[in-house]
């Protein structure tokens, strides 16, 4: 992906022309290969040089702010390119690793550059990104151009292997006749137009959820756009189901859905005290339970007993009597409670007509820290799932307004607590999900925007929206930075080789030399940095 400012790279003619025309005297021919293609336009010659002229003076103040803030970014890459240098030579042997810096700063593509795995989705915001933000680039190098009086031949957009591109082409030997603080304007330009860029898709990225106010409602409960082949949750979700909470605790977006599965999986970990068997409760930590009544479990008898270990039938789930958290039986196994006695604390319930009661225990975030198994009324007993190690149980209540039994019934979204089999509403309801949470957890995609009027069709536009703007950021915050990187062919050769005029002490011999070295060596070790990301080459 070729992402170069016009300026410095502007087409060098063979006769010097104090200016060019600004259409083209000759056809300009579009160029066709295997590997790359342009197509060359001369329509925004006038346009484009009229806007450069009749705002010069204001321009030339806004680019000016350009060059502070270019040598600014120069300055930031050159120490660590000197920094690579000393790492590279073993000068310095300190823990600090800027590999992240470079992945996630300079190409703002680490999820997409760690094993180059990309679907085809992310390749096409990648392209339209790739396209915005060099388009930026130029217009920037062209419209600084055109308000020092320097017209433009051509605009060229081009296409080499699969990465859209664009360049400026103007006369070379013209800038050169430029004064200097004029041509650096010319020369910063891209870098600035990058870096204003990326500050508005990030106002953008902020505003969002203002600016889509009148067809989305952002940030009430997350909703699902897909589900994974392989998601366990298949059978329960679809595509226009909202997630209203888990584990009874409100979620309100994706991110927030994330950190509270995080949550629970490392409360799962740190509560994952049970024996082979499933005999005993986890000894620290918090724990999940309900109050079940006396009478639901008087004809319980469904116990089986297969190998000293307790089962139930496929269709019921375990739970084991939790008697105020303080009992011998909270044990490892070995305290001396006979099999009979932990048979009689062991039920088979069914999970939907479980998971109506009341809670108890400490393990639920939307109960107050301190509650206890005793909690519940004399005639209850606090039951537990019964899980095996690294399985967690948690509910996940749900709701469905934009299905079409809903939406027949006046689009009544309040999730009951029935389950899916037996919700007296079509609208949602409450289920269990018990496995791997994290797994889980990514499984599902799911946005912070519902659509107001029932119609889902449109609820990938926000995610899209955000996507691209993200990905824009990235990619222009990469070209800024590579453009600002001292080395050969980019904006940072011409910026390097101006900022060098202004130092006095040094005649056109000595800076010229000066100028090579520092290209060579940033030119070097900017390819030892890259090689380090992209092949995870060891130095």
């Amino acid at each position: 992906m070729m992402m170069e400012g016009g300026g410095r790279r502007g087409r060098r003619s063979r006769r010097l022309q104090t200016l060019l025309p600004v259409r083209a005297t000759h056809r300009l021919r579009n160029t066709i290969s295997f590997w790359y293609c342009d197509l060359k336009i001369t329509a925004l010659n006038e346009p484009l040089f009229y806007f450069g002229r009749k705002y010069a003076r204001c321009l030339r103040g806004w680019f000016s702010m350009g060059i502070g803030f270019s040598l600014m970014a120069l300055l930031a890459v050159s120490l660590i390119v000197l920094w690579e240098l000393a790492r590279t030579l073993n000068l310095y042997r300190g823990n600090i690793e800027l590999k992240n810096f470079w992945n996630e700063l300079l190409f703002g593509l680490s999820p997409w550059v760690s094993g180059l795995g990309m679907s085809l989705m992310d390749a096409v915001y990648l392209i339209i990104s790739t396209l915005i933000s060099v388009v930026v680039h130029e217009f920037g190098h062209a419209i600084a151009a055109a308000s020092e009086g320097v017209k433009i031949e051509y605009i060229a957009l081009f296409l080499a292997v699969l990465f859209p591109g664009a360049l400026i082409a103007f006369n070379y030997e013209w800038l050169q006749s430029l004064p200097p603080f004029a041509a650096l304007r010319i020369y910063c330009a891209g870098i600035w137009h990058n870096a204003v860029c990326c500050a508005v898709c990030g106002l953008a990225m902020f505003l969002l959820p203002l600016i889509l106010y009148p067809l989305y409602i952002h940030g009430k409960s997350p909703m699902v756009l897909g589900l994974s082949s392989a998601s366990p949750l298949s059978g329960f979700l679809s595509p226009g189901d909202l997630i209203v909470s888990l584990d009874g605790l409100g979620i309100h977006d994706p991110e927030e859905w994330m950190e509270r599965i995080a949550l629970i999986h490392k409360d799962s970990f740190l509560n994952s005290n049970y024996s082979k068997d499933s005999r005993s409760l986890p000894v620290h930590g918090r724990r999940k339970g309900y109050c079940v009544a006396g009478s639901l479990l008087e004809d319980v008898n469904n116990i089986l007993l297969k190998d000293d270990q307790f089962d139930c039938p496929n269709e019921l789930a375990a739970f084991v009597n939790v008697p105020c958290f303080n009992s011998s039986f909270l044990d490892d196994g070995s305290s001396g409670n006979s099999l009979h006695h932990e048979r009689e604390s062991r039920h088979c319930l069914t999970a939907k007509d479980v998971v109506k009661l009341e809670k108890c225990g400490d393990g639920w975030p939307a109960i107050e820290t301190g509650t206890s198994s005793c909690d519940c009324s004399q005639n209850e007993s606090c039951l537990m799932p019964s899980q095996m190690s690294g399985m967690t149980w948690v509910e996940i209540t749900y709701s469905s307004p934009y299905s079409p039994e809903c939406l027949q019934q006046g689009g009544n979204s309040s999730a009951n607590h029935g389950g899916p089999e037996s919700s007296a509403s079509n609208c949602g309801g409450t289920f269990v999900f018990v496995g791997d949470v994290l797994s889980m957890g990514h499984s599902v995609q799911l946005t912070a925007y519902q659509f107001r009027w029932g119609f889902i069709l449109g609820a990938y536009l926000p995610q899209m929206l955000e996507k691209i703007l993200a990905c824009t950021f990235n990619v222009s915050l990469a070209i800024a930075l590579l453009n600002s990187l001292p080395v050969f062919a980019l904006d940072g050769e011409s910026i390097l080789e101006v900022t060098l005029f202004f130092v006095t002490f040094l005649g056109p011999r000595r800076r010229g030399r000066v100028l090579q070295v520092c290209l060579w060596v940033g030119t070097l070790l900017s390819i030892l940095a890259i090689s380090r990301i992209l092949f995870s080459i060891p130095f």
